[in-house]
């Protein structure tokens, strides 16, 4: 359910972008409100409070982001509020941001590495999801995890390379405890 409720109001803010020609304004703009709602606990915790009324919460949204956004943006975290969906704004504006950049050609891609990996690591490893991805970019965002022991895993989308050393291991020990 949560995740029908991101796809169709997300469908529905990359859908006005587009019809308004505004995808680039938009997407600048979802940037910065999902980095205000990820930063300032207490704004979400007012908008989540079930005993302040709906039209408190609409009214905190309009009075501080008048003029500093879209009126499209605007309104659409106003119909949020009035739905009663905006504790989802953060996954709703992140599927309007993959569908803006599912338009432009541009990826995205979490690399964890066992340890820190060196500029032209990381060089290579953007080339090469470029090439086997087929997109024109690539955002990446690098993660250590020294339980992977060496090695790296790659997620793109709903795709998971695990080529670390645990993962071998794992599979080593399952195959194991088959033959034991």
């Amino acid at each position: 359910m949560a995740k029908l409720i991101t796809r169709t109001y997300g469908q529905a803010l990359f859908e006005l972008a587009c019809e308004n020609k505004k995808t680039k304004e938009l997407y600048d703009e979802v940037r910065v409100i999902r980095q205000v709602l990820s930063d300032d606990n207490d704004l979400m915790r007012f908008m989540k409070h079930p005993g302040i009324i709906m039209e408190e919460k609409q009214k905190l949204i309009e009075d501080s982001l008048k003029g500093s956004i879209s009126d499209e943006l605007l309104g659409f975290l106003v119909i949020l509020v009035q739905k009663e969906r905006f504790e989802k704004a953060d996954e709703i504006l992140a599927y309007f941001e993959e569908q803006v950049n599912q338009l432009n050609g541009i990826g995205s891609a979490m690399v964890t590495s066992a340890m820190e990996l060196t500029a032209s690591q990381k060089d290579s490893i953007r080339e090469k999801l470029l090439s086997t991805t087929g997109y024109k970019e690539m955002e990446i965002e690098y993660v250590t995890d020294a339980s992977l022991i060496g090695g790296i895993t790659v997620r793109v989308g709903d795709r998971v390379v695990d080529g670390s050393i645990k993962m071998r291991l794992n599979t080593l020990k399952k195959e194991m405890k088959k033959g034991a």
